[in-house]
C-alpha cells in the first residue's frame, strides 16, 4: 500500500506554530503587495477570502486587505521537512518526496513490523502532530494516483483510506476533474460527451476516448479504472531533483511566470546543496491552459547547484524555446539531472568571480533564511531587477539543447 502525506498549508502553518498570535488569522506567505512577488502559501483563514498559492501578492491584498504578509523562510521550512522525513523513515525507507511538504511512502514491506498501512498512516500523522505541532492530511491506497486523490479529499486534517476491493466505489462518484490530465479544456470536451463523473468516463468505449483525445484517451481510461503502475522512488535513487507547481488560476502575467521560475529554481538549488550535489542538465516543464505540456532541457558545460545559474538557464529556455503562440500557463516546473559531487570548476559562460560570489550568496542565504526570510526574497528581487536592465539571460544554442 502507498501513503501520500501532504502537510496542510505548510509554510503558513509553520509560521502560525512559531507565532501563536497568528492562529486563526489570514496569514499569507510569499511576496508583499509592494513587490512583484507571488503567494507561496496561504492559511485556511486567508483562503476564505479567495487567496491561493500562485496568486500575485497585490491581488491577494486586494482580496484580503487585513492579510498578514510574511516573507518565506525556505531553509527553515527545509529543516522542518527533514524532521518530517525522519518520521517517515522510521516506518519505511521507500520515501519519495515531491516537495518540502508532501511525499509518497511505500509501506508494503513494513506491515509485518508496524501493522496495517492504515495503522502506519495514523502513527505518522500522530507523530507529526505531537512532535512538530503540525497537521498532515494522509491518503492510503494501492497506488500513487489513488493515494494522492485520497489525501486531498478531506483537507485540512484529512485521513482517507481506499481499500483495494473498493477502488471503483471510491472513484466513480468523483468529478472527472480529479483525474490527472483533465483541465478546463478536457473537462469541457468530456462534458460535451455527457461525462461529469469518473464512473461515467469509465463506461465510455476506449475507441471513443481515443477518437476525441488521441493517445491521452488510454491514459484517461486507465486512471478511471484506478490503474497506476508507477513505483515509489526514494530520493537517493532518483536521477533528478525537481519542483513544480500547478496554479489554482492559469497565469497570464510574464513577470509572475519569471518570479515563479526563480522560486522553483531556488527550491531545486537548495535541495541540491543540502545533498552535496551539482547537476549538469536544467529541465523546464510548462503546462498550458489547454493542458498541452512541453518539456525542455539544456546541458551546461559545468555542473552547478547555484540558484542564479539554474534560473538563468530555465528563464532562457522559457523565453526562447516555447511555441510562438503563447497560452495561459497552468503549471511550471524546474529540475536538475546529471548529478555530480562538487569538484574543481572548469571555465564556463559564467565568470569565476561571479560564480564565487553567487556560491557565497547561496551559502549565506541557506544559513540565515530561517531567521531572516527577507534576505532570500530580497535576493530574488535583486536578480529580477538586474536582468530587467540587461539584454536578457544567456542564450541556449540548438546544439546544446536536448529533449
Amino acid at each position: 500500500m502507498i501513503l501520500h502525506v501532504d502537510m496542510d498549508a505548510f509554510y503558513a502553518s509553520v509560521e502560525e506554530r512559531d507565532r501563536p498570535e497568528l492562529l486563526g488569522k489570514p496569514v499569507i506567505v510569499g511576496g508583499t503587495p509592494e513587490s512583484r512577488g507571488v503567494v507561496a502559501a496561504a492559511s485556511y483563514a486567508a483562503r476564505q477570502f479567495g487567496v491561493h498559492s500562485g496568486m500575485p501578492a497585490i491581488t491577494a491584498h486586494r482580496l484580503c486587505p487585513r492579510g498578514i504578509f510574511l516573507r518565506p523562510r525556505m531553509s527553515y521550512y527545509a529543516e522542518i521537512s527533514d524532521q518530517i522525513r525522519g518520521i517517515f523513515e522510521k516506518f519505511t525507507p521507500l520515501v519519495e518526496p515531491l516537495s518540502l511538504d508532501e511525499a509518497f511512502l511505500d509501506v508494503s514491506g513494513s506491515e509485518r513490523l508496524f501493522g496495517t498501512a492504515e495503522s502506519i498512516a495514523r502513527a505518522i500523522k500522530q507523530q507529526i502532530r505531537e512532535r512538530l505541532k503540525l497537521v498532515a492530511s494522509v491518503g492510503v491506497a494501492p497506488n500513487k494516483f489513488l493515494a494522492k486523490i485520497a489525501s486531498d479529499l478531506e483537507k485540512p486534517d484529512g485521513f482517507v483510506v481506499v481499500e483495494p476491493a473498493r477502488i471503483q466505489e471510491f472513484l466513480d462518484p468523483l468529478p472527472v476533474g480529479r483525474l490527472w490530465g483533465v483541465g478546463k479544456v478536457t473537462g469541457r470536451a468530456l462534458a460535451k460527451l455527457g461525462v461529469h463523473r469518473i464512473g461515467q468516463l469509465r463506461e465510455l468505449p476506449v475507441e471513443l476516448l481515443r477518437q476525441h483525445f488521441g493517445s491521452s484517451g488510454d491514459h484517461l481510461r486507465e486512471l478511471s479504472l484506478g490503474i497506476d503502475e508507477r513505483p515509489v522512488v526514494p530520493e537517493q535513487e532518483a536521477k533528478s531533483i525537481s519542483h513544480e507547481t500547478t496554479f489554482a488560476q492559469d497565469l497570464e502575467d510574464p513577470e509572475l511566470m519569471r518570479a515563479w521560475l526563480l522560486e522553483l529554481s531556488e527550491q531545486v538549488g537548495c535541495r541540491l546543496r543540502r545533498h552535496g550535489l551539482q547537476g549538469c542538465t536544467v529541465h523546464l516543464k510548462v503546462r498550458f491552459g489547454d493542458f498541452h505540456t512541453i518539456t525542455r532541457a539544456h546541458t551546461l558545460p559545468q555542473a552547478t547547484n547555484i540558484t542564479r545559474e539554474i534560473w538563468q538557464t530555465a528563464a532562457a529556455m522559457f523565453a526562447e524555446r516555447l511555441p510562438t503562440r503563447r497560452l495561459c500557463i497552468r503549471l511550471l516546473g524546474v529540475g536538475m539531472s546529471g548529478f555530480e559531487q562538487p569538484g574543481p570548476r572548469q571555465p564556463t559562460l559564467f565568470s569565476d568571480t561571479e560564480h564565487e560570489r553567487q556560491t557565497r550568496l547561496d551559502e549565506v542565504a541557506d544559513r540565515v533564511r530561517e531567521r531572516f526570510g527577507q534576505a532570500s526574497l530580497q535576493r530574488a528581487l535583486v536578480i529580477l531587477h538586474e536582468l530587467d536592465h540587461r539584454s536578457g539571460p544567456p542564450g541556449v544554442s540548438d546544439t546544446q539543447y536536448g529533449r
